[in-house]
């Protein structure tokens, strides 16, 4: 006749109490999750954040205007940079910026003028004659970009870090296809 296994030991926690503990588990996790929310009260934290993601879809905004700038001046090059332009413009409405950019280069401004434009951003730095120097240009504002986001990501919460990290990671592929070829 066999014998009658041992009876188990229970190890780890019940049921019951797994139930009991798993709504105060969850009121916790959200109010986490919540302190990280942009428009919370509080601490500094949520100021930085606005202040950082401003600041990102600003020099977004700024770009996409460089980047006009550039196919106003050197029209061949339109079809190399509009991809590269739209996702530009898709990283500042990821930041907020409700001051949406013309979808094409749209009126250019004179080459010649000399900067006193009425534009509320910083103007578009003078665009170089050569297309190598111009996109050597686009280069190097993309760059200083992704390097500042990525400075950025210290100051700011979660989400918007990641998204500071996505779109500086982004830049960096901008600046290797501006630069190849």
């Amino acid at each position: 006749m066999p014998f009658p296994p041992p009876p188990r030991a229970r190890s780890g926690p019940r049921r019951r109490s797994l139930l009991a503990v798993a709504p105060a588990a969850l009121l916790v996790a959200g109010c986490s999750a919540e302190s990280e929310a942009p428009g919370a009260s509080g601490g500094s934290r949520p100021s930085a954040a606005d202040r950082a993601r401003a600041r990102a879809a600003r020099d977004s905004r700024e770009l996409a205007a460089r980047y006009d700038a550039v196919v106003a001046t050197h029209p061949k090059l339109a079809e190399r940079l509009r991809p590269l332009r739209a996702e530009v413009v898709r990283h500042a409405e990821a930041f907020g910026d409700a001051a949406d950019p013309p979808p094409s280069p749209s009126p250019p401004p004179p080459p010649s003028s000399s900067g006193a434009g009425p534009s509320p951003a910083s103007p578009p730095a003078a665009v170089p004659t050569e297309e190598k120097d111009a996109l050597a240009g686009l280069a190097a504002a993309e760059r200083e970009i992704a390097d500042r986001r990525a400075k950025a990501l210290l100051d700011v919460p979660g989400e918007l870090a990641r998204l500071l990290a996505s779109v500086a990671a982004a830049g960096a592929a901008h600046v290797y296809l501006l630069t190849e070829a």
